[in-house]
């Protein structure tokens, strides 16, 4: 009985409007390589961030984020991976901010 029900729910998961037969699964799912990446930039440091790639990476988020809501039916990976692109974006904005006008190296700046 048990395997019965595992199989509805895994044919419910496949004919899934954002199932892994349509492009709604597969596009958020790659894009957490993006995610991902920015995490991995977390080791960079704050010099070599660009505010233009962190201020799209973090704005996409937040806008994705709201329609991924907004839409029939709700995605919940294109929420989440779009909720982590936000927060990473912004993490690393503010640790490029913080570099650049204060705290780690804003003293440099100011005397340049």
């Amino acid at each position: 009985m048990a395997s019965g029900t595992l199989a509805s729910k895994f044919t419910a998961f496949l004919n899934h409007p954002a199932g892994p037969k349509t492009i709604h699964f597969w596009a958020p799912t790659f894009k957490w390589g993006i995610t991902f990446a920015n995490i991995a930039d977390l080791q960079r440091p704050p010099e070599k961030l660009s505010y233009p790639q962190q201020i799209a990476v973090t704005a996409t988020g937040v806008i994705w984020s709201r329609y991924s809501t907004q839409i029939t039916p709700v995605n919940y990976n294109l929420l989440a991976v779009n909720f982590f692109m936000a927060i990473t974006g912004g993490y690393q904005l503010s640790r490029k901010l913080r570099h650049d006008y204060g705290g780690e190296g804003g003293a440099a700046v100011a005397t340049a």
